[in-house]
């Protein structure tokens, strides 16, 4: 369907501008709040180019509102500190860059772009929402797209900005043309489309879902969806004209009303499906592809070549493959799924998928294990992990291992033994001895969860903390389902923060410390703390300092230093260490000189130098106080005698001057001198303003301003002649850049995994946001926590954390990893005593590889054959042998371990003796 702007203006509604651009953004704000209070299916959404509706944004001043705007966007000053230009009111909309034809496609839908990124080259709007800054601003064109729900137990509405591409070719003279319908369109829509386009009735056409440029069934007019019945994206259709009379394509039926044979997808070839007909004898409803003739689940045998079949790649569906292929070639799930496991489905679990995906995972293993070395489109396997799991719809990039965790955990709900969940009551150690607390614990996970996942990939580790304050302990015991290790950092970084004293002890300072590249704000706290020789009674605020403002507090321990860039200005405020619960002042200095253009001839003042924060005393009440506080701490800007006449002018027997020092001071008494004159006509001696975070508004603060405590205040202070004369504020300008990085590793060899391992076990405090109930405190502290391996998996998935991701950063760490092949020996990271009689070495036997950037990755699977001894590259349909020495690489993700069965020294000793 075409919807064209101004098809869509109300009939009644005029083209007027509303008076100002407040009115637009409250009409704006208000139509988009009530649109989001009543989503429901069907609604359309309006695709807008970012660039354009950020100018709109920067019209209206909506800089922090529902929308996403460029980080760039949100800074409210120039570099020379002045307040921004005037924007002007932008013109017509112009989405013209995101189309990739503009002549669309049949039925005219525009397509779009593939490489655009929602935020970045686009925002979406509601319906009501374009057409009011249509009738505004007209321009265009319109991009319409459908608001569906998404999602099997917890339904998710997500606005379809890339519908279904389909390339449909006539049989008759193999002309092809493009369609565009959303994959919640029913084949009845699709016939309906498609026989318009081609000037037939639809009961004389019959629609093939020709994929790969074979016909692999005939698709029944019926409500099912295009996404049910299996179709890709840009994948081929062929349409047939009906030649015999009695034959009803699209209804499947004859002339007599007797229902056609189907045409299988996928033809089979080879008996491995699972079920005779369209349903098996539990009431398992099964999808074409699945029928070959037995009566069940039935066992059956690896064919030549098995497992050796590639993935074919469905549209960044690599990332899926690569996962797949390291499941799909794990020992005891291969024998699991070969065999009849249709005993084990649990259609009756709340939590499971009907047994759904299990179903859909296993006919998939079958065919790999039996195709031999043919490539395999995994479409319905998509198609069941798209309707369960929605996050990983679409033909986006996403992450193999969190794929992974949802596969574990779906199949594990899928085969769980358990039908009838029994409750139990979680019961605190008590100082019992951890061997009996673990074994009640595992035991209570069994008896809920018990299926063939739990069986070889599930283990058990201790969890330990400790309260802080009353030294509170508690011992936990939770099962695990993977492993996933932190990257220890090797590679330092040096970085230059300016240091503040807010009681006028000190001019500020520049230190340069050292820090971890990718460490966290706390590692920087403590550098500086260190190097400025902090007080056991003092704290200090780390700031960013952009265009003589603070632009951002680092107030979050666990902040990745990798947000603070190079050409960045950091600065650190010393305070009392209780300044939580102090009012906080923040002083921003502003010239007498005015900045001018063309937009704002009368000018406005520029500001200058950095920012001082301080901490107003319990007993700070009114405004003077605040000019007190301002006066102490440009105190260590005065300068000497012999700079300053005013200095001399103003002294007193109490005041203290160095001759040579700029950090000289004045007590009490000759700053009180100093106010005299100012102070006749009401005024405090400083000329300070109350003004909020984008320096928009101010006002005068008067000496008879009234104070509440806990409050945050900024102030403007205006430097006019007298205050230069008194003060240096050489020493406030310039902060240096925090530097560039430098490449030091702390030792020449590569991190091990075993690093990694010990990185994850060690003790550290917990983060801000998970903070732990103390029973004893009755309060949330920010207890420390260790980990420690208790019981272990036969197989043991280890997640190597190379991403991060956080709401400024996408980061990925490319260190290489030394992980072992053959005997890795975990024996003596277990703590439990009872573990002692099971082996605790593992072989390598599958890896998950994601090599390049964030943006344009790819995925690829190492797997080993035990039968044959040989490692495998499966790059989606390719396959190719590799040599062990090279499978160490800095792509390694996800790695698959097995356990490896030693002999005990009874079973040698039997040996022998028969021997």
């Amino acid at each position: 369907m075409t919807i064209s702007g101004s098809s869509l203006l109300m009939d009644n509604e005029t083209s007027c501008l509303p008076c100002t651009p407040e009115e637009e953004k409250q009409i704006i704000n208000k139509l988009s709040n009530i649109a989001e209070s009543n989503l429901k299916e069907g609604d359309l959404y309006f695709v807008i180019s970012n660039r354009w509706f950020k100018e709109w944004q920067e019209y209206v001043k909506q800089h922090n509102g529902d929308f996403p705007v460029d980080e760039c966007s949100t800074h409210s000053l120039h570099a020379n500190g002045a307040l921004p230009k005037k924007v002007d009111r932008p013109g017509k909309i112009d989405n013209s860059f995101l189309i990739l034809n503009e002549d669309g496609v049949e039925g005219g839908d525009l397509q779009l772009k593939r490489t655009l990124e929602e935020g970045h080259d686009y925002v979406l709007v509601h319906q009501e929402v374009w057409k009011k800054l249509y009738s505004w601003y007209k321009g265009g064109p319109a991009i319409p797209r459908k608001l569906i729900s998404q999602g099997f137990l917890h339904k998710t509405f997500i606005v379809e900005v890339y519908p279904l591409s389909l390339q449909v070719l006539d049989a008759r003279d193999n002309k092809k043309f493009s369609i565009c319908m959303s994959k919640k369109s029913s084949v009845q829509e699709l016939y309906n489309k498609v026989a318009k386009i081609v000037g037939l009735h639809e009961e004389n056409i019959g629609i093939w879902d020709f994929f790969n440029k074979r016909k692999n069934s005939l698709l029944f007019v019926s409500d099912k969806t295009l996404e049910e019945v299996n179709l890709q994206m840009d994948q081929d259709i062929l349409f047939e004209v009906q030649l015999d009379a009695s034959i009803h394509f699209g209804s499947g039926m004859d002339s007599t009303g007797n229902r056609l044979a189907l045409v299988p997808i996928e033809s089979s070839r080879l008996p491995v499906t699972i079920a005779a007909g369209p349903a098996m004898s539990n009431g398992y409803s099964l999808p074409t592809d699945m029928v070959d003739g037995s009566d069940s689940l039935s066992t059956i045998s690896k064919g030549d070549f098995g497992g050796l079949a590639g993935l074919q790649n469905l549209g960044n569906t690599c990332f899926m493959n690569s996962a797949i292929q390291c499941l799909v070639h794990t020992p005891p799930l291969v024998e699991y799924f070969l065999q009849d496991y249709s005993h084990e489905i649990n259609k009756h679990n709340p939590i499971g998928m009907h047994g759904e995906l299990a179903i859909a995972f296993g006919d998939l293993l079958r065919k790999l294990w039996s195709f031999g070395q043919a490539s395999i489109a995994p479409r319905a396997f998509k198609g069941k992990l798209a309707r369960f799991a929605p996050q990983f719809s679409g033909y986006n990039q996403h992450d193999s291992h969190e794929l992974l965790a949802f596969l574990l955990d779906g199949l594990h709900e899928d085969l769980n033994r358990v039908k009838s969940k029994p409750y139990f009551e979680t019961r605190d150690g008590n100082g019992r001895p951890d061997e009996e607390v673990a074994g009640e614990c595992w035991d209570n996970h069994k008896a809920r969860n018990d299926s063939i996942i739990v069986d070889i990939c599930q283990g058990q580790y201790k969890s330990t903390l400790v309260c802080p304050v009353c030294s509170k302990v508690s011992v936990t015991f939770d099962p695990f389902m993977y492993l996933s290790l932190p990257l220890p950092s090797t590679v330092k970084r040096s970085m230059t923060v300016t240091v503040f004293s807010s009681d006028g002890a000190a001019l500020p300072m520049p230190y340069t410390v050292t820090v971890l590249k990718h460490g966290f704000c706390k590692d920087l706290f403590q550098a500086v703390s260190t190097a400025c020789c902090l007080k056991s009674d003092e704290s200090l605020l780390l700031a960013e300092v952009y265009g003589h403002r603070i632009y951002r507090y680092f107030e979050n321990p666990f902040e990745p230093l990798s947000m603070i860039k190079d050409a960045e200005h950091i600065a650190a405020y010393k305070l009392p260490k209780n300044h939580k619960g102090l009012t906080k002042l923040e002083i921003i200095h502003r010239s007498k000189e005015k900045y001018t253009s063309n937009v704002l001839d009368s000018g406005v003042r520029t500001l200058l130098g950095a920012p001082l924060v301080s901490c107003l005393p319990e007993d700070a009440t009114t405004g003077a106080d605040i000019q007190n506080a301002v006066r102490l701490m440009l105190s260590p800007l005065l300068k000497t005698k012999a700079d300053c006449p005013l200095i001399q002018i103003y002294s007193s027997k109490e005041s203290v001057f160095g001759s040579h020092s700029p950090q000289s001071e004045l007590t009490k008494e000759s700053m009180d001198k100093m106010d005299t004159d100012q102070e006749a006509n009401g005024k405090i001696s400083f000329h300070l303003s109350l003004t909020d975070e984008r320096g928009s508004s101010c006002s005068a603060l008067e000496n008879e301003f009234c104070i509440r405590q806990g409050q945050f205040f900024r102030v403007l202070l205006d430097w006019t002649d007298s205050e230069h004369d008194l003060y240096d504020i050489s020493y406030l300008k310039d902060l240096p850049e925090v530097q560039r990085f430098t490449a030091k590793k702390t030792r020449p060899e590569a991190t091990s995994l075993f690093s990694c391992l010990e990185a994850f076990l060690k003790e550290e405090p917990l983060g801000p946001d998970d903070m732990w109930y103390c029973p004893n405190c009755k309060e949330h502290r920010q207890a420390t926590k260790k980990l420690d391996l208790w019981r272990l998996p036969e197989i043991l998935v280890v997640h190597l954390k190379r991403f991060s991701y956080n709401r400024y950063l996408k980061d990925k760490l490319d260190t290489f990893v030394n992980f072992p092949i053959c005997n890795l020996d975990l024996s003596k990271y277990i703590k439990s005593n009872f573990a002692a009689a099971q082996s605790h070495i593992y072989e390598l036997y599958a890896i998950s590889n994601h090599s390049g950037g964030l943006g344009g990755g790819h995925y690829t699977a190492y797997v080993k054959l035990v039968e044959g001894n040989r490692w495998y590259d499966f790059d989606d349909a390719n396959v190719h042998s590799i040599s062990e020495d090279d499978i160490r690489t800095r792509a390694a993700y996800v790695l698959f371990y097995r356990r490896v069965k030693v002999e005990s020294q009874e079973d040698r000793g039997e040996q022998s003796e028969a021997h």
